[in-house]
């Protein structure tokens, strides 16, 4: 029986967050590298103490919004494929309910992070304290239950000996490649400080497997035969690819069958550009190569997808009537997704499982094989002129990404989350390494960009790392700019400027809302905005934060720009006005519809003709049995 050692509970959990390990594959990293903070009366005495106290065994980082230090764990989180994350803690009261849109974003996406917000006193010395919400029928809620549904995990360390199964159980879950996402442990400000006897075991060295399950035998038959059976197999890689490491084993499943391979926005990457099976982006925002595969196809094989509506563009683009579908993944609840034939297993495994079990009868037909690389080096010729530019023009949104393109190396990692960049960067931009491309589009929120920059810096020192953000992200969630300045990490924000949400204006126009309100103007005469551009000066603000800014009016500046903010050893802003004029031609228009219900009745044309259009694509819906 081992002895105890008197701790804080604060004091306790930090000492434990510090000796967890992850291992997978004979390999082994800290759990919680580090963790973010913001102090208040809720944390600062107990877990701020606590991280004052064991700070040589507990990285550190300061943070400026509660969301945006989410946000970073998340960018940590995902650049480590999920093997090690960070912690965040909060006082009560706001700093804790900024945390939700964070822990919807993890959860959403299956990516761990362990938030620590501090709750209420337990003990209710006086009652109600700062901060406290009341509510009257129920004395044992806080703000903290808000984090509920958007946690895969959530208790309350309501007394000391509470913490042990709960820190046992919130390390179960955030190393689970199923039920892994946000882990919440309210902890009220007086048991954070609270003296406890704890066992000297709790605090050694705990070692997770992380678990890559194989294939059931008979799964593995059956989606043997469907392989056999497909003339037409188009396989769909998510991000369940990235986050098993199973790029290689892709590699050698599609060079073995010849099959093409779409990506997701989280699965792009999974196999670089290049390689002749790899068709682009799939859905909404993919490209025509790879929608017209799909709506051909007669067999589609998901490894490690979720289908979102953006993926099957809301269940229009599996068109061919007999269509059949073959789902690799961890989790049995998506296998199934789509009346699926499941295969429940991790992505390598599963892929190098069905490798080994083939025979020629699964290769692709070579007429098949003609038909999509001709279809790939004619989107490729697209993709060039979209990106071509005269060098004295002010550049497109298209533009800079090609001048981006020129540019870079397989090193550097690109990061975005909404507006239209991601519909660019899905159908654009070509991806040279499995990690390069860095899309949050699970929960596509905007403000991500920037911090989420800071903790993909932080896992992946050395490599250049680009924010890129348009004005109306830049506005949400500017401030970790100060941390990076803060903790000199060289993080590379490009802001384009296009005076507006230019993505939810032509979403607007499209369905009949005619732009009301996406744009950042003056009202004008009919008080709709549509007056001059706001006289706001971004770059100056990224100025006034720390950040060394390059002004870029020209193609040509923009290309001195980028080459000297990827040189740069310190955290580093290109600002460029994007062209936006209807005569100038973007990129290609999506490739396949999504559907944002229209008015069903309305006054105004715009809105009549939306709705006619909606009912021809709605028509096209199919439910998959």
């Amino acid at each position: 029986m081992t002895g105890t050692v008197r701790l804080t509970v604060a004091q306790a959990l930090v000492r434990f967050l510090a000796a967890q390990y992850t291992e997978r594959d004979g390999a082994r990293r800290r759990l919680i590298g580090a963790t973010w903070g913001i102090f208040g009366h809720g944390n600062v005495a107990g877990v701020g103490q606590a991280l004052l106290q064991y700070g040589d065994a507990m990285p550190f980082h300061q943070g400026r919004n509660e969301q945006a230090m989410v946000h970073a764990a998340v960018g940590y989180a995902r650049q480590c494929d999920r093997l090690s994350t960070h912690a965040v803690t909060t006082s009560i009261g706001p700093g804790a309910t900024n945390l939700v849109t964070g822990a919807a974003l993890a959860t959403i996406n299956h990516l761990p992070v362990l938030l620590l917000p501090g709750d209420v006193f337990a003990t209710r010395p006086a009652d109600p304290v700062l901060q406290q919400l009341e509510v009257p029928y129920a004395g044992d809620v806080s703000v903290n239950d808000c984090l509920r549904p958007v946690s895969r995990y959530f208790d309350r360390i309501e007394r000391p000996e509470r913490l042990i199964p709960a820190a046992l159980q919130a390390m179960r879950v955030l190393t689970d490649p199923v039920d892994t996402g946000a882990v919440t442990l309210a902890l009220p400000q007086d048991v954070q400080a609270e003296g406890f006897d704890w066992p000297e075991e709790f605090f050694r060295d705990r070692v997770w497997t992380v678990r890559r399950p194989a294939p059931d035998a008979g799964e593995l038959a059956a989606a043997i035969d469907e392989l056999r059976r497909a003339r037409r197999p188009l396989l769909v890689a998510g991000g369940g690819v990235h986050h098993s490491g199973a790029e290689e084993a892709l590699k050698e499943f599609a060079e073995a069958t010849g099959i093409p391979v779409a990506s997701t926005q989280a699965g792009k990457g999974s196999l670089p550009y290049d390689h002749p099976a790899d068709v682009g982006g799939i859905g909404h925002t993919g490209t025509a190569t790879a929608n017209e595969l799909a709506r051909g196809a007669d067999l589609v094989i998901g490894v490690g997808t979720r289908y979102t509506d953006f993926t099957t563009a809301s269940s229009t683009l599996f068109a061919d009537p007999d269509v059949r579908f073959l789902n690799l993944n961890v989790a049995a609840f998506d296998a199934h997704k789509l009346a699926a034939r499941p295969l429940v297993a991790d992505a390598r495994a599963g892929l190098t499982a069905l490798r080994e079990a083939l025979d020629d009868d699964c290769r692709a037909e070579p007429a098949h094989i003609t038909a999509y690389s001709e279809g790939k080096d004619h989107w490729e010729r697209r993709v060039d002129a979209c990106y071509a530019a005269d060098d004295l023009a002010r550049p497109t949104q298209a533009q800079v990404l090609g001048v981006l393109d020129q540019l870079v190396t397989g090193d550097d990692i690109l990061i975005n989350a909404a507006g239209s960049l991601p519909g660019d960067l899905h159908k654009l931009w070509r991806t040279r390494s499995r990690d390069q491309y860095h899309v949050e589009y699970g929960y596509s929120c905007m403000g991500y960009e920037i911090p989420a920059a800071l903790g993909v810096a932080l896992a992946a020192p050395g490599r250049p790392v680009w924010a890129l953000v348009g004005d109306g992200t830049y506005l949400m969630l500017p401030t970790e700019i100060v941390t990076a300045v803060q903790e000199n990490i060289p993080v590379k924000v490009v802001i384009l400027q296009n005076h507006g949400y230019a993505s939810i204006g032509g979403l607007s126009a499209s369905v009949g809302a005619e732009g009301f309100a996406t744009q950042y103007r003056f009202p004008g005469e009919k008080g709709a905005y549509e007056g001059a551009p706001l006289p706001v000066d971004l770059a100056a603000n990224a100025a006034s934060l720390g950040m060394t800014v390059h002004r870029a009016k020209t193609v040509r500046d923009l290309r001195e720009a980028l080459a000297a903010a990827r040189a740069a050893d310190r955290p580093t802003c290109v600002y460029v006005e994007t062209e936006t004029a209807d005569t100038v031609s973007g990129p290609p228009p999506a490739q396949a519809w999504w559907d944002v219900p229209v008015a069903e009745t309305a006054e105004r044309s715009a809105a009549v003709e939306a709705r006619e259009e909606y009912d021809r694509h709605a028509a096209g819906r199919r439910r998959h049995l």
